[in-house]
């Protein structure tokens, strides 16, 4: 096995129109800095946005979707370079335009900031915690597409108190938890509006992968 290891952030949201929204801005990873995001759309379609072919083809054979749009993706984030209060996020990918807020962390988030970051995005206590962490409907340990196991090693938790976003130009309404759950993996994102910081860490067979999506460029 291949050892990838991603650190940066997950930000996860739904929306009154129904769409599931979860943003990966990775400052640091083996693809380099770049930002993707997954999207459920109310009737169940499952989109990639991502800003390249190399991105797109590794995080189509880790998750699972309908369709994969290639398309430049920019994340601005006013303030620090970790999360805090007051932050807000500005994102656009092809059809959609997105803008969020960060709240005060959560009290999972100063929870886990209690726990040594060595310790808490470790792949062997990412394994511990995932028995845990399905009571509450999350998973941190799994299989995932073409024989990889993922690991997600979290380390802070904000809410998110605002949002405005659209798609194709269309308004998708007011921040709203992130039900139902999005199926792009072996684990959702909370329900409960919020950005993680996080190292996830993708162990793959060392043979090669076969893309799992069709890929479709932005118009």
């Amino acid at each position: 096995m291949t050892r990838h290891t991603f650190e940066g952030f997950i930000a996860g949201m739904g929306t009154a129109e129904g769409t599931r929204l979860v943003v990966g801005h990775w400052p640091t990873s083996p693809l380099g800095s770049f930002t993707d995001v997954m999207v459920e759309r109310p009737d169940g379609q499952r989109l990639l946005l991502a800003p390249g072919m190399e991105v797109a083809e590794f995080v189509t054979a880790t998750y699972s979707f309908d369709d994969v749009v290639l398309t430049p993706v920019t994340c601005d984030i006013a303030g620090a370079p970790t999360i805090g209060p007051a932050q807000t996020w500005t994102v656009e990918a092809g059809p959609l335009r997105l803008a969020f807020t960060t709240g005060s962390r959560t009290g999972l988030g100063w929870l886990l900031r209690a726990i040594p970051r060595p310790i808490a995005t470790a792949p062997a206590f990412c394994r511990f915690t995932d028995l845990p962490a399905r009571v509450v409907g999350l998973r941190t340990a799994g299989t995932a597409g073409h024989g990889r196991r993922e690991y997600y090693g979290a380390h802070d938790v904000h809410d998110l108190t605002s949002l405005v976003a659209s798609w194709t130009g269309t308004d998708l309404g007011d921040l709203r938890p992130v039900t139902p759950p999005v199926r792009f993996g072996f684990g959702s994102t909370p329900a409960r509006p919020s950005v993680t910081s996080v190292v996830t860490t993708v162990d793959t067979p060392d043979i090669p992968d076969t893309p799992g999506a069709p890929r479709t460029p932005a118009a």
